[in-house]
């Protein structure tokens, strides 16, 4: 469970981090995130994550599972996210029969990717 101070939860912090933020697609999931850009001096936020599991995914059912497996994989990375910064995982189609450990490979690849380091 991601605690209430990590999570992205206004639309606006959403259509921003989509928008404005770097992207990076693996097969199941695309990363798109947004370092914090506040003024010099002023300590930033703790890092955001939201999701983004439509319909396309599949019925209520898979939706919900795909989301607790992101929900899951983000919480354990959330050490690692650049303080202040929002994130948006969106669940591809394909993220419905996807493993846990596909998920898990699929987003640390598009944070290593974002992070420059890969």
């Amino acid at each position: 469970m991601l605690p209430a101070s990590n999570r992205l939860r206004r639309s606006d912090e959403f259509r921003r981090a989509v928008r404005s933020g770097r992207r990076a697609g693996r097969r199941a999931v695309v990363v798109h995130l947004l370092p914090w850009s506040g003024p010099d001096g002023v300590r930033p936020e703790p890092a955001r994550v939201g999701f983004v599991v439509n319909k396309a995914v599949g019925n209520a059912v898979l939706r919900n599972r795909v989301h607790r497996r992101l929900r899951a994989v983000m919480a354990s990375r959330l050490p690692e996210l650049p303080a202040g910064s929002l994130t948006v995982v969106r669940a591809l189609p394909s993220s419905a029969s996807a493993s846990y450990d596909d998920l898990v490979a699929d987003v640390d690849g598009a944070l290593r990717r974002l992070s420059g380091a890969g």
